[in-house]
């Protein structure tokens, strides 16, 4: 599933994979998408993140983008759900670094409506049991 949102001359997209029970998400946009952060979190686990380095050597913020929408989807949240997130608008103005969130908030109301009409048919997985072994 594909949303996306501009404001302030550049464009914000999420795009949601769903593997099994899982969700897969990432958060991309403007003059130089990347993978500046990872972020997991469950229904019921705290989110939590990964800063890679820039090219700079400080440490991405995409966390920021990715929280806001990871917050936002928690709840209706059927498994596990990794988000990555690396949105670079060169030379960004404060104008759109304040619309930023806002930006995201609208990915995080659009996946979560999205997630709360979804099929997460999957099979549930089959394990050993204590006395099983693989023949």
């Amino acid at each position: 599933m594909k949303f996306s949102v501009t404001q302030e001359n550049y464009t914000m997209n999420l795009e949601a994979f769903v593997i099994g029970k899982d969700l897969f998400v990432t958060i991309t946009g403007g003059d130089t998408p990347h993978i500046g952060t990872v972020t997991t979190l469950t229904k019921n686990t705290d989110i939590q993140t990964i800063r890679y380095p820039s090219h700079d050597g400080r440490f991405h913020k995409d966390d920021v983008l990715a929280v806001r929408v990871a917050k936002i989807i928690q709840s209706d949240l059927p498994g596990s759900c990794t988000i990555t997130a690396g949105v670079h608008v060169n030379h960004i103005s404060r104008k759109q670094i304040a619309v930023s969130s806002q930006m995201a908030k609208k990915l995080g109301e659009d996946l979560k409506d999205w997630l709360q009409q979804a099929n997460f048919d999957a099979p549930e997985p089959v394990y050993y049991s204590d006395s099983e072994n693989p023949q």
